[in-house]
Parts: C-alpha cells; sequence; structure tokens
C-alpha cells in the first residue's frame, strides 16, 4: 500500500494531493500562452484545431498470423466490422530477413505474424482490400523498411493501383532494435543509412506515405518510464532527420509526414501529460534545432498502442478493463492513431472475439462518451498542466544528456540506452513482485473465480508447410536471371553509397524473396552483434 502524502507516478514525478493554480505558476496567462491552441504551435494541445470532431482516430488494430490467406480473411473481416485502418504484424524470420524455408525460421513461421517471403505473398494479403478506403496502412518493419515499400509498391502496380494514392506508414525506426527490441540486421550506421534511404524516396516520389515512426512503444515495454519513452525516442529521431537533412533533403521536405509511436499505459494522467508533452518536445527540436518553417513540421502526430507489456495472464478479462482505461488515456491525450489490445494477448494472438472486442471498445469511445466534442478537453487543468510540463522539462534534460554522450548512435553503441531499460525492467519487475506496484489479480485482490476458460489462439500447424512449399514454387517459377541482375545492380548500388531503394523495388519486381534481398545487402554491409552485455 503506498501511503497517503507519497504518491509518485511510474517515472518518479511526485503527486500533489491536490492541485492549485499554484501548481502551474499562479499565472494563467502565461500557461495558457505556453500552451496555446490545438492546431498551432507548439500543438500541446493536439495538431488539429477541431480535434475529432469531424472524424475520430484512426481505428488502426495491429493483426497478423500464419498465412498471407488467413491474415487477409482477418483483415477483411475487421475492416468489415468499422476498422478504419490496420496495422500487418509480421512473423520474427520476415522481420530478420529469413525466408520461411530458412533453417533458422523452424517453429517460427506465422507464429506472432504472418510470413511475408515474396511479392506473390504481399499480393495475397492485400487481395480484394479497397486500399484506397482505408485510411492508414501500416506494419512492424524496421530492418526491412525498405523491402516493406517496394513489396506495397509492386503489389499495386501489379493490381493496378497508384501506390502514390494510398496511406501507408512505414515503422522503419530501426535504431531502437539495437536496445529495445532486437529485430536488426546491418550494422547501426547502415541500418541508419537505410532509413534515410526510405525517407528520401517517400518524399520524393510517395509524398503521402509516412516513411519513419519514431517508436517508444517498444522502449516502454523493454522497461523506459515515460520520459525515456520520449526523450530516447526523438533522440532517434533527431538521429534520423540529420541523416536525411545531411543528404540535402529540406527538413520540411520530410518532416510533416513524421509520426511517432508511443505506449497508453493504465497511469492516467500521466499518459495523458506525456501525449501532451512529446508534441510539445518535437516543435521545440524542429523550430530550434532544425530550424523548421513549416508548422506542420512541428506537427507530430502519435499514434498510440495499449501496452502489452500490462495484460496479465491470471483473470485475463481484467485486461478489458485495463485497456478501456488506456484507450481513453491516449483519446483524451489527442492521439491520430490507435490500437486495444485483445484482453487474451498476454496468452498469444489474440483470438478473433477479442480483436472485435478491443475495436468495439474503441467504438464505444467514439460514439457513446462525447469525447469527441470537445478538443484537448482536459487542457487546463491545473493536474494535467503540471504533469505535461514537469515532463516536458524532464524529457528534454535526458535529451540533453544524450547530446552529450554523443547523440543516439553512440548511446546505443556504448550500450547507455541498453543499460538504462534493463536497470528499469528489473526495477518495475522487482516493484510486483515486492507489492510496491499492486496489479490486481496477480499480486492483490486474487480471490474468487482467478481464471475463464479461454480458447489460446495457435496457428494452423500446417501453414508453415504451405508457406514453404509456396516460397519453393515462386524460385521454380520466375525468371532467375532476372533475379540474379536485379540483386547484382541492387549490391553495387549499395556498395557505391546509392539508396538501396530503387533497386530492391526492382528486386521485389523480379520475384526476388526477402531473404535474398537480405543476403545480397548483408554482403555490403555485414551483420552485428551487439558488444555489450
Amino acid at each position: 500500500m503506498i501511503p497517503v502524502g507519497e504518491w509518485r507516478t511510474p517515472s518518479g514525478i511526485p503527486l500533489e494531493p491536490v492541485y492549485t493554480p499554484a501548481s502551474v505558476g499562479g499565472d494563467g496567462d502565461a500557461v495558457s500562452q505556453r500552451i496555446g491552441v490545438p492546431g498551432q504551435p507548439p500543438f500541446v494541445r493536439g495538431v488539429d484545431a477541431d480535434g475529432y470532431r469531424a472524424d475520430p482516430w484512426i481505428m488502426g488494430q495491429y493483426g497478423g498470423f500464419g498465412t498471407a490467406e488467413e491474415t487477409n480473411e482477418r483483415l477483411r473481416e475487421m475492416l468489415a466490422a468499422g476498422q478504419t485502418g490496420f496495422s500487418v504484424a509480421l512473423d520474427l524470420p520476415t522481420q530478420m530477413g529469413l525466408d520461411s524455408d530458412h533453417e533458422l525460421a523452424r517453429g517460427e513461421v506465422g507464429k506472432v505474424g504472418v510470413a511475408i517471403d515474396s511479392l506473390a505473398d504481399m499480393e495475397i494479403l492485400l487481395d480484394g482490400l479497397d486500399l484506397s478506403q482505408v485510411r492508414q496502412i501500416r506494419t512492424t518493419a524496421n530492418a526491412i523498411g525498405h523491402l516493406w515499400l517496394a513489396l506495397v509498391v509492386a503489389a499495386c502496380e501489379k493490381a493496378g493501383v497508384d501506390p502514390g494514392g494510398i496511406k501507408v506508414l512505414i515503422q522503419n525506426d530501426v535504431l531502437k532494435e539495437y536496445f529495445a527490441r532486437g529485430t536488426y540486421i546491418y550494422p547501426p550506421a547502415a541500418g541508419l543509412s537505410i532509413v534515410a534511404d526510405v525517407v528520401e524516396h517517400c518524399a520524393t516520389a510517395l509524398p503521402a506515405w509516412t516513411p519513419l515512426t519514431l517508436s517508444g512503444y517498444h522502449i516502454r515495454e523493454a522497461g523506459a518510464d515515460a520520459v525515456q519513452e520520449v526523450a530516447f525516442s526523438v533522440a532517434n529521431g533527431i538521429a534520423y532527420c540529420e541523416a536525411a537533412v545531411a543528404r540535402g533533403l529540406p527538413i520540411d521536405a520530410f518532416a510533416p509526414s513524421l509520426f511517432t509511436f508511443l505506449s497508453a499505459t493504465t497511469e492516467f494522467l500521466e499518459e495523458i501529460a506525456k501525449f501532451r508533452a512529446v508534441r510539445a518536445t518535437w516543435s521545440r527540436v524542429m523550430r530550434d534545432r532544425f530550424d523548421a518553417k513549416d508548422p506542420r513540421s512541428q506537427a507530430l502526430r502519435i499514434f498510440a498502442f495499449t501496452a502489452g507489456s500490462l495484460l496479465r495472464a491470471q483473470q485475463p478479462l481484467n485486461n478489458v478493463a485495463r485497456v478501456t482505461v488506456e484507450a481513453l488515456a491516449a483519446v483524451l491525450g489527442g492521439v491520430q492513431t490507435l490500437h486495444a489490445s485483445g484482453y487474451d494477448e498476454a496468452l498469444g494472438v489474440p483470438s478473433r472475439e477479442a480483436a472485435m472486442l478491443a475495436l468495439r471498445t474503441q467504438q464505444i469511445l467514439a460514439e457513446e462518451t462525447g469525447v469527441r466534442g470537445v478538443a484537448d478537453p482536459l487542457g487546463g487543468s491545473w493536474a494535467v498542466e503540471a504533469l505535461t510540463a514537469e515532463l516536458a522539462g524532464r524529457i528534454w534534460a535526458v535529451l540533453e544528456d544524450v547530446d552529450r554522450r554523443g547523440g543516439a548512435l553512440a548511446c546505443i553503441e556504448s550500450g547507455w540506452f541498453a543499460d538504462e531499460l534493463a536497470r528499469g525492467a528489473y526495477e518495475q519487475q522487482t516493484a510486483v513482485e515486492t507489492g510496491q506496484r499492486r496489479v490486481v489479480g496477480v499480486n492483490c485482490h486474487t480471490s474468487g473465480d482467478t481464471d475463464a476458460e479461454l480458447v489460446v489462439f495457435r496457428p494452423d500447424p500446417e501453414g508453415e508447410r504451405r508457406q514453404r512449399e509456396r516460397t519453393a514454387a515462386v524460385r521454380a517459377r520466375r525468371d532467375a536471371g532476372a533475379v540474379t541482375r536485379a540483386l547484382d545492380g541492387l549490391r553495387d548500388a549499395a556498395a557505391a553509397g546509392a539508396s538501396v531503394v530503387p533497386g530492391t523495388i526492382e528486386a521485389v519486381r523480379a520475384h526476388a524473396t526477402v531473404g535474398e534481398v537480405t543476403a545480397t545487402l548483408r554482403d555490403v554491409f555485414g551483420s552485428y552483434r551487439a558488444a555489450h552485455s
């Protein structure tokens, strides 16, 4: 039990028992000037002047499993149920640039996402979907962000769809993989260069696409608090922007298209303040560090994902309440896209029933609560404004510390980012095990019916065999000479320091596989193994 008078947020910010004007400096006019109004810099109160009045946030559920056919069926069902965007979960072999018939892929094919080995899989995945009516198409492609771009472009071309006319968001944030998630392939400098290739290509050829999502979510899941989640992801964003600008790309040519991807946890007030603070921080970075002239460059849009690490296997139906609280915090924080997690995600890939209930949770928030009627409805709350200001100050202090250490790339290579997350993860787990952090159904209120009878989703065990057979058939029927020429061209471009995106598109058009493209680039860039413990 937390004694009265000692309440702190998970980021260590003391909570006052009652907030008053003195909590925000005692000057309401100064606060109003600092936070501005919705739709204008510094965008503390949101990037849209009318909030959600015209349209609700994008309801972009994350999903994918097994083969492309199975995931296509789930996508069709969810879109028909009112989902307005979607995010494709890729299996780990795909994310690591391995084909499904690679020996390291055995047992992992289609397990935590869909297997995509080639253009043939992508065509099946998108078959029958009216992409022009989907408000946002996303995926968790980081080390393979260039490949996802190429696969979507080539699939659209074959379907007679203009790829520039659809709205695609690529995560493409490889730097956080080196310390928070692990699906990296090439050394950090090479990974950073490929990200810049994608940003540059989209700025010139696919301006409606989002080529980069600054991903704090995975950083938070790996042990960060709210301050580190924002600060580390913004530090990565600075590195990406510097790399793109160093190529001669104007900051205003690509910054307006960027998103950030953040966690929404059950720490209600701190999370609302965090979403407001990240917008203030990014606005300041764009204005003061990059001299951005276009106000849209300062308006960082947010994709929020309800925190998977806070879902519990014990009493799993309690997760419905957790997800609802998290989703409401994201909405009150003014996010543009939201994923609500399924109640059974602590046990496996969400079942159909859990995925549908998660979507209905979003729809109830949008249709039945009235929260869409007012932009930034908690703006002016003394508690929220005090927390927003405190978080923004702490975030900026961490960014200055990262700069003193040489920037994001240096913090990755030294292991400092990873060490900070390891320390945080240990402290968080210890707090649960000692009861300092109370979790209903886990270390408190555990009596009664502890576990619902849930049918845990498991992928079709025959799916891996079918996927391997399809990839073998693609190799057998394609023009082997065209594949060789395309891969040779890609290798030459990478060796010359040119963008790898055009060559990747050509290779995918020739039906080169994800594994073959990755192996070709590995020949040039090498592989990476973290040196720190």
